[in-house]
Order: C-alpha cells, then structure tokens, then sequence
C-alpha cells in the first residue's frame, strides 16, 4: 500500500466526470487499498479516485472505525429525507460548511471482488456517501453548502475554555 497525493481545490481533475471501471482487477484493488491508506492517514472518512488523480468511478467511505465500504461504479438507486449538518473535505482543507443531504439512500456498486452489491444508508453514513458520489461527477460540498467557514476542531475549541 502507498500514501497518495491529494489534489486540493483549483485542480481541474476535481471538476471533472469520472469514467466507469470496466473491470475490478489487482490494479483496482491496489488502487483501493492506497486510497484507504491514504483516507486514514489524512484522518478523513471517505476518499473518492478523483481526489487521488485517478478518473474512474469509485470511492471509498469508512463513517466509523473499521466499517470500510468500497464502491466501484456507485449508481444511487433511492433517496430520501432531508438532513442539514457541517461537512468538510480532504480536497478544500481547513474548511467546513453546512450542507443538506437525503437522511436516506440506496446506492447499488461493484464491491472489490467485482459482485455487485446494494446498500441502504440513514443518517450519517448516508451523508458520507452523498459527500463521495458527488466527487465522481465533479461535485464539491462547497458548490451546495452555505456558511463556509474556517473549520474549527473540538480540541481548538477546548483550548479557548
């Protein structure tokens, strides 16, 4: 496995369309696994392949330690609901904003072993996944979100106590 670069705002590779993967292979699945490495070492909970360089529709979510989902050509079958919260995004570091999301989907992709898989996601997972499918279609949180702002962490806050 190998710690990737994360292209950031103003690359134009983070505007663009992704392409489908027309085969899950050893190539997919290293490129996989560096993603997750790299996700886990920028201390984010998902990554999408444009983030990393790579024009191909595929992202990785972990909402929480050690529940890793890897989508390969997502397509999002069902949404519903209706969630507001902060988000932010390895590739626009230092900034956060509230963004509305379905509190509801259902999204249909190809898992490593190329098996086609259906997921339903509330809350937010839901959230996470939303975030990281936009990526494949050239989406960033901030073109949706309102009140962007400099992020501000918990152990920030704390040290103004």
């Amino acid at each position: 496995m190998a710690i990737r670069n994360v292209v950031v705002e103003g690359d134009e590779i983070l505007r663009k369309k992704c392409r489908e993967v027309t085969e899950v292979n050893d190539r997919i699945r290293q490129t996989m696994e560096d993603m997750l490495e790299t996700m886990r070492d920028s201390m984010g909970v998902g990554i999408a392949a444009p983030q990393v360089g790579i024009m191909r529709r595929m992202f990785i979510a972990e909402p929480e330690p050690g529940r890793v989902y890897y989508m390969i050509n997502p397509v999002m079958l069902e949404q519903s609901g209706s969630q507001i919260d902060n988000e932010g995004c390895l590739s626009v570091p230092g900034m956060m904003g509230e963004v509305e999301r379905p509190d509801y989907i259902k999204i249909e992709a190809l898992d490593l072993d190329g098996n086609k898989q259906v997921y339903e996601f509330h809350d937010f997972d839901a959230r996470v996944m939303c975030h990281e499918y936009d990526h494949l279609d050239g989406i960033l949180y901030i073109d949706k979100a309102t009140n962007i702002r400099e992020a501000v962490y918990e152990e920030d806050e704390e040290d103004f106590e």
